[in-house]
């Protein structure tokens, strides 16, 4: 191996953490043959529920030389997201992701930096920037750097800081040294698929979309909650942390140093009343530069009300 590609690798390691990176892992750009079995049995099976996107552009998500010309390496990065404040107890959840800014405009700038910064240190690179918002499978090329390991919950879990990480990917066709998959130290702990109120661990290693709470508070757009959900939502109305929550090795996270995630002024002590009596202009402006606008304001309505009803029929039983 040559000793500019060596120099490339380093240079752009060091650029990961200048831009605030956690963790920086680097996979030759190749088919994911091992992942396209996986893929298309999933879609099979119907466990990306009404998220028909999922079947989309095939090909792109298993080669990333259909995202690049010439690509010859995909750059896996980590992003801690870990708060360091609690919500309400009294309160709907939030999935602690959407505390603060969009992660998706968040990182894109700082991936876009990257880019610019590969050019300026090492010449002309082509390459695109994700944030999970194109057809690249993103836990594979990070498990495929070495990044962490898939859990039994389909996460990605860092050995030393746990699971609460945004992942991100550039694609270049810039030659680096390629680093290689760490072991899985599940072992034989089954906590997150026992905590799975919906079963959507039912198999170890898979999510199955169809069944999880995130999907029915974001992804799904009917007008209503199935109510076969009645006893199961525990009290998220938008994404859900039960299997992070509850993973052994999330003893090990640390409160993010990114400002841009904190929560918003006022979110975190918000309680039941304030999100009952939540309005159209309130969220718009509550929520403008947030991940929590992907449900839209009648989307959190409707999560917000069918809780109401539970929490109000769970009040009238102790009656």
């Amino acid at each position: 191996m040559s000793l500019s590609i060596q120099k490339h690798t380093k240079i752009v390691k060091e650029i990961a953490r200048e831009l605030g990176f956690d963790f920086c892992g680097i996979s030759k750009a190749e088919f994911l043959e091992s992942e396209a079995h996986s893929l298309e049995d999933y879609i099979k099976k119907g466990k990306n529920g009404k998220m028909q996107y999922l079947g989309n552009h095939f090909d792109k998500r298993l080669d990333p030389t259909k995202l690049v010309d010439g690509a010859k390496s995909v750059v896996s990065l980590m992003m801690n997201y870990c708060p360091h404040e609690k919500q309400n107890p009294n309160s709907y959840k939030l999935s602690k992701y959407a505390y603060g800014e969009d992660y998706h405009h968040v990182i894109k700038k700082k991936l876009w930096t990257f880019i610019d910064l590969i050019r300026e240190r090492i010449g002309e690179v082509a390459g695109r920037a994700f944030v999970d918002s194109a057809p690249v499978l993103e836990k594979a090329w990070a498990q495929k750097s070495g990044l962490g390991w898939r859990g039994k919950n389909a996460l990605m879990i860092q050995p030393r800081n746990g699971s609460f990480y945004f992942l991100a990917e550039l694609v270049i066709d810039l030659e680096l040294v390629p680093d290689g998959p760490i072991k899985d130290y599940c072992g034989t702990c089954t906590r997150c698929i026992d905590a799975c109120p919906t079963g959507a661990l039912d198999e170890p290693y898979k999510v199955d979309g169809s069944k999880c709470i995130s999907y029915f508070t974001i992804e799904l757009r009917d007008e209503l909650l199935p109510k076969e959900m009645n006893d199961k939502m525990e009290n998220w109305m938008f994404g859900c942390d039960i299997c992070q929550d509850v993973c052994p090795w999330n003893r090990f996270s640390k409160p993010h140093s990114v400002i841009e995630l904190n929560p918003r002024p006022g979110l975190m002590e918000m309680n039941y009343e304030d999100w009952d009596e939540l309005t159209h202009e309130v969220f718009s402006k509550f929520f403008s530069k947030s991940a929590v606008k992907r449900t839209k304001y009648s989307g959190l309505k409707r999560n917000i009300e069918f809780l109401k009803n539970i929490k109000e029929e769970e009040e009238k039983r102790r009656l």
